[in-house]
């Protein structure tokens, strides 16, 4: 065989190990949920239903050192109380369960709101989301930093159905910037290109379908050249995204340059196939009271939150 033939069939058995490897973690962690959901359900009817199943918690210490004792600290009682709560919570099986492993659950089983559950899966399933990104994402109250109207009913997706995303599923209020830069000695031109530098890197890492079209995007009008803080492009909502950063309270006026930036997306950059060009402008403080006056459709207004380092409480 030539060198061009080994090099190919060394490949096609990388590729087969590869897959095969991913299809057994995958069938694994199916098993292993599917296991645990089935004895949190058992629990539960050998306490006597729903209802006592909370009264069982001797049940479950005696069997938890039968268990432990022939097969190990996986069936703590413990472990077995959060198998009877994964059921509780649980109790339709939903195919979208198997996206997520048993670090994912037992960091959800604490969280009594199905709306903030649902949120949190959900972005598990968007973002591929580790477990420890997950924690984070709790610590960062992700949820409760969402607009009053997106908390109110929050459902499952089912086979990663992304066709109803908005911006507004995507982009928090306030969005967290965490540095270990000293802010209070940085002016306000240096805290602008911070803010720009950082949020670049927060929407590539936590957005979903978020790919940089261009840092400081340059718009041609005659002999006049203007820029874009950031332009993203959004595979999920097919469309151009402007982001404007203002180190100031909101002002109405901040919407009429985000909206010309815009148009001249939607007049120069876009395909005929792509959705309307939307904006994001990020302001450092909101108005409630003003803010209830603004309705321009396709523009996103949101804050940000510039902590000194991890240890700053949000």
């Amino acid at each position: 065989m030539h060198e061009q033939d080994y090099f190919n069939e060394i490949r096609n058995i990388i590729e087969n190990t590869e897959v095969n490897k991913k299809v057994r973690e995958y069938k694994n962690n199916y098993e292993d949920l599917m296991a645990k959901w089935h004895i949190g359900k058992l629990l539960v009817e050998a306490q006597g239903g729903e209802k006592r199943a909370k009264y069982g918690d001797n049940l479950i210490k005696k069997w938890s050192e039968i268990f432990s004792k022939e097969y190990g600290n996986g069936y703590s009682g413990r472990n077995m109380r959060d198998m009877r709560k994964f059921y509780q919570l649980f109790p339709i099986w939903r195919a979208v369960l198997a996206k997520l492993t048993w670090s994912h659950i037992v960091k959800l089983l604490p969280i009594k709101n199905e709306n903030e559950r649902n949120y949190y899966i959900n972005q598990i399933i968007l973002n591929s989301l580790s477990s420890r990104e997950l924690i984070n994402e709790i610590k960062d109250n992700a949820f409760d930093r969402l607009s009053y109207a997106d908390k109110e009913n929050i459902k499952l997706i089912s086979n990663e159905d992304k066709s109803d995303l908005a911006l507004s599923d995507m982009i928090k209020d306030p969005i967290i910037i965490k540095t270990d830069k000293d802010i209070n000695n940085l002016n306000e031109k240096a805290i602008h290109k911070l803010l720009i530098e950082m949020l670049e890197q927060r929407f590539l890492q936590l957005g979903t379908g978020f790919t940089l079209a261009g840092h400081e995007y340059p718009l041609k009008i005659n002999s006049k050249t203007y820029h874009t803080d950031l332009l993203f492009f959004n595979l999920e909502i097919n469309a151009y995204v402007v982001v404007e950063v203002k180190n100031e309270e909101y002002k109405p006026s901040q919407i009429g340059q985000v909206k010309f930036y815009m148009d001249y997306i939607d007049k120069n950059i876009k395909k005929e196939h792509h959705s309307k060009t939307e904006g994001i402008l990020i302001v450092k403080e909101k108005d409630k009271y003003v803010m209830k006056y603004i309705n321009d459709k396709g523009i996103y207004i949101t804050s940000f939150k510039l902590l000194n380092n991890i240890k700053e409480k949000i």
